[in-house]
């Protein structure tokens, strides 16, 4: 309309003027008149559609600003649940343990120091949380995926009496720094479910491929899940693992019978 509407209104004035209104208006006026008229008309109908476009904006930024106030919140609940909420279920663990012990009489002093280290991992984990929302992804530093991971089952093992195994060899410079921190976020998850759901008393993880292409399976020997895992009441978890591999692009695959349960989780096809 901008590029249209003055072109139009002259054409449209120059006929009718040379037609209809020459007897009546010199060649000077009617040059005059020319300006005046497109001003007018472009004034009339282009003002409402800048206010249109003004209020479209408007709108747009205020679905922005909620948009990334309602990721703010997603990442924070992720933070809570990874740190804070796994390490009270630990806790929770320490505390049956310790009220079991204090019925036999055998409260010791090495369990009273557990909790209290736990305690102090949960504070951590939320003062580590504030820092992260502070601190923008690109600037986050890198890790050892497989470290991780060995750190990750050997607090497992030791806090909650669990046999251990790992077999990776899924190189660290096949996965970018973000790739990373979202597969050990699920790998953590599904080890906390072992112990939280299955009961099992071995759990192993193995993990293979390279940058194209990998697999990482976390299996137990567990009592496994009756019902579809993602429909239980309380699984957000679960829901969180699987929003991930969904935003990566990875395929998320969990099986369960009376032999435990598998979680696997692939990038690309991966050969057998």
């Amino acid at each position: 309309m901008i590029l249209l509407l003055p072109t139009l209104m002259v054409g449209i004035w120059e006929i009718v003027r040379h037609q209809f209104l020459m007897p009546y208006i010199s060649m000077d006026l009617g040059n005059y008149l020319t300006p005046v008229l497109v001003f007018l008309v472009s004034l009339v109908l282009l003002v409402p559609l800048f206010s249109l476009m003004e209020r479209n904006q408007r709108e747009l930024e205020q679905e922005r600003a909620l948009k990334d106030a309602m990721k703010a919140r997603e990442g924070l609940a992720k933070e809570l649940h990874d740190g804070m909420a796994q390490s009270l279920f630990l806790l929770s663990v320490k505390i049956d343990r310790l009220e079991a012990s204090r019925k036999n009489g055998e409260v010791s002093e090495e369990s009273v120091d557990q909790i209290k280290k736990t305690v102090h991992e949960v504070n951590r984990y939320v003062r580590q949380a504030i820092a992260n929302l502070k601190i923008p992804v690109s600037e986050q530093s890198s890790f050892s995926l497989e470290q991780s991971v060995k750190d990750q089952l050997a607090q497992m093992a030791n806090e909650i009496m669990i046999e251990a195994s790992l077999d990776w060899s899924l190189r660290d410079d096949a996965l970018s720094p973000s790739e990373k921190s979202e597969l050990l976020s699920c790998i953590r998850e599904a080890i906390i479910n072992v112990r939280k759901h299955t009961r099992a008393g071995l759990v192993s993880i193995t993990g293979a491929g390279d940058e194209k292409s990998w697999c990482v399976v976390v299996a137990d020997n567990g009592e496994g899940f009756q019902h579809d895992p993602f429909e239980m009441n309380g699984s957000y978890g679960l829901q969180i693992m699987k929003e991930r591999a969904l935003r990566m692009g990875w395929k998320l695959r969990l099986t369960s019978g009376d032999t435990g349960t598998q979680v696997e989780i692939t990038k690309g096809e991966v050969s057998s």
